[in-house]
């Protein structure tokens, strides 16, 4: 998991260097950089009206360039990134935001009545009735508004007549809903348009100018250092001081949006002349868009990205003053940033990759939506008021500060640039890869170099093992080869019908009997091995299964390579060289010892010392116990070495063998 951080992280890392090394590039090009203020005279007519568009101003009776600009100039500053953005979002409207259809009254009152942070626009249409709006002039009404965040959509009275002759339409209208309060949880105003004239921009101005009613607005100095003065303990104000008769369509849809969070208030400085009380309250300039919070004051728009439109704005203030919901939104995004980073961490087979990258995603989204359970408890305790209020004063200090805009400006850009984001992202993806694979070369070739079949093979092997097992209780079972197993599905069938079969892995215990079995002698002691590496002692039990079963060849065992000196220090700390007879420590014999088994004195298993003439029981892995207590521990269904963990059925890679020198 740290590992997916780190690369997080450094991912993030790229993407603002990336960011700013595309900024150097405009620079270079064009000698201009987003931030740079832009004169409106120098645009054509056309920009200007792009550019009141976005901002939400009517233009209709003003027919001249000159008027059309200084309202531009009138509303604020114009920037270079804010002009980019006005031109590429006229190029996307073409594709026209989606219009809801409501089916009856409980679907229009789960999406409209009861919406409390939202403005919607619906179109009624009369039983038997045509529209107010026609189709054509509809699609734009919806291209207009959608653009600040108003959801717009349609009820036919066709498909609920009794609802609508409850509500009064009886002919076709236009219904608008907007919060009628300031509070989060307020009631919602419906609106009916009652105006003769069915253009978009009439019906835009209708909006604009009742959403703007919600807004407090201030008309004198007095009221304004009144206003100023009392400021509220805990409480946000976004101050918009300029010459305006209502403030632009964005800065009311920001206003309804952040309902019970923040206190918008547009200040009319008509006719104040440049002395007023501007130069007391800290304002250098009209317009200016002012954020007052407990912590002073912060006027927006003079660093990165902070441009006069919808998006720029909501992202500024999202930041300094967010919504549990907003930090759950940011948590589920890093999480699943971080668990895609899987995808190129994991070597192997490209099947291993995704099924490892659907465990993670499982994983990590559990996780979250648990760990986020007992947060909103605690954020409801009123003991953690106090706490709430000193993040959220924290968090106001650092998005004020010139790091924190380059992040929300670099937010913006890629939110608008999709395919860059994910190409980026890819692209680290493919490096991480990359340097893994080197990283992890030489410790693992099979697995790095398995291909899927392979990797689905050996998943099934696991799965199928964990899956049906056969208990050592059951000693009536017949022990049958692979080949029955595969010859005989009746008996997969009959160890089915045992319930404690499952989550128990399906090994048979018939390789038991191959392990190679002898006897340890001290160096006093007689026994030599045969030459299937059995002891020559004369205890009836490993005379009796030396006669019943073959002992595994050499090529089943494998040691721990390494020089003559290397292995004495491993054996030494595994098991020492000592052994007991007769309750005195001796040296143990090892020329009884096979040569592919790690020389020890003491069982890990039952934790005693080897005796002398004891049977002893050896591991592929090379490591060696008691022969009765590894029989036992194999049965009981733990097919693996107690030390290392290796299979206890499975063959370890061939080594290269090392001779060890004889002692004198």
């Amino acid at each position: 998991m740290w590992l997916k951080l780190f690369f997080l992280l450094l991912y993030f890392l790229v993407l603002f260097v990336l960011a700013r090394f595309f900024e150097a590039i405009v620079w270079y090009e064009t000698g201009i950089f987003a931030t740079q203020l832009v004169d409106p005279v120098t645009l054509s007519f056309k920009k200007l009206k792009t550019i009141l568009e976005c901002r939400g101003l009517g233009y209709s009776g003003l027919p001249e360039k000159k008027d059309v600009r200084e309202l531009v100039e009138k509303s604020g500053d114009l920037m270079k990134g804010e002009l980019y953005s006005a031109l590429k979002n006229e190029e996307e409207q073409a594709e026209a935001a989606s219009s809801t259809t409501f089916t009856g009254e409980m679907h229009f009152y789960e999406l409209v009545e009861d919406t409390k942070d939202g403005i919607w626009l619906v179109q009624v249409i009369a039983k038997d009735r045509n529209p107010l709006v026609s189709k054509a002039n509809w699609g734009k009404m919806v291209k207009k508004v959608s653009q600040f965040g108003i959801r717009t959509g349609t009820f036919n009275c066709s498909s609920d007549s009794r609802y609508c002759r409850k509500r009064g339409w009886l002919k076709s209208t236009l219904i608008m809903s907007v919060p009628q309060t300031n509070t989060s949880k307020g009631r919602v105003m419906l609106k009916e348009y009652g105006g003769t004239r069915v253009e978009t921009e009439h019906i835009f101005k209708w909006m604009t100018a009742h959403v703007a009613s919600r807004i407090k607005t201030i008309r004198t100095p007095q009221q304004l250092q009144q206003e100023w003065q009392r400021g509220e303990r805990h409480l946000l104000k976004m101050f918009l001081i300029a010459e305006l008769v209502q403030p632009p369509a964005f800065f009311s849809a920001l206003s309804v949006k952040f309902t019970g969070r923040i206190e918008f208030i547009f200040v009319d400085a008509q006719g104040w002349g440049k002395e007023s009380c501007m130069r007391e309250i800290g304002v250098p300039q009209v317009p200016s868009y002012v954020l007052k919070s407990p912590e002073g004051m912060y006027r927006y728009g003079n660093s990165t990205g902070e441009f006069i439109s919808l998006h720029a704005m909501d992202t500024f203030l999202r930041s300094v003053q967010p919504e549990v919901n907003d930090l759950f939104v940011l948590s589920l995004v890093m999480v699943n940033l971080m668990a895609w980073m899987d995808l190129f961490i994991t070597q192997g087979a490209t099947i291993k990759r995704f099924v490892v990258l659907i465990s993670t995603l499982g994983t990590y989204n559990s996780l979250l939506v648990i760990s986020w359970l007992p947060i909103l408890g605690f954020l409801q305790l009123p003991y953690l008021d106090s706490f709430y209020e000193y993040s959220l004063k924290l968090l106001r200090y650092a998005d004020t500060t010139t790091l924190a805009s380059w992040v929300r400006a670099d937010w913006t850009f890629y939110s608008s640039h999709p395919a860059l984001f994910i190409g980026t992202y890819l692209g680290h993806g493919l490096l991480v890869d990359y340097f893994e694979k080197k990283r992890r070369r030489g410790s693992n070739e099979e697995e790095l170099n398995a291909n899927n079949l392979e990797w689905l093979s050996s998943l099934w092997d696991w799965y199928s093992s964990y899956l049906i097992h056969p208990i050592a209780s059951f000693h009536n079972l017949p022990h049958e080869s692979d080949s029955d197993w595969d010859n005989d599905p009746s008996l997969l069938l009959e160890r089915l019908a045992f319930p404690d079969l499952w989550l128990h892995p399906l090994v048979p215990t018939d390789y038991i009997k191959g392990l190679s079995t002898w006897r340890f002698q001290c160096h006093d002691g007689g026994g030599d091995m045969d030459g299937h590496g059995r002891g020559g002692g004369g205890e009836s039990e490993g005379e009796s299964q030396g006669e019943r079963e073959e002992p595994l060849d050499d090529d089943h065992c494998s040691a721990e390579d390494g020089d003559g000196e290397g292995e004495e220090g491993g054996e030494a700390a595994y098991g020492g060289r000592a052994c007991r007879e007769k309750g005195e420590l001796v040296e143990a014999d090892w020329s009884s010892w096979p040569a592919c088994m790690l020389r020890c004195t003491e069982c890990v298993v039952c934790l005693e010392n080897f005796e002398d003439g004891c049977l002893v029981m050896g591991l592929p892995c090379g490591h060696v116990f008691h022969q009765q207590c590894i029989v036992v521990w194999l049965a009981a269904g733990r097919h693996c070495c107690p030390v290392c963990r290796w299979p206890s059925y499975k063959k370890k890679p061939d080594r290269p063998r090392v001779v060890h020198k004889q002692r004198p």
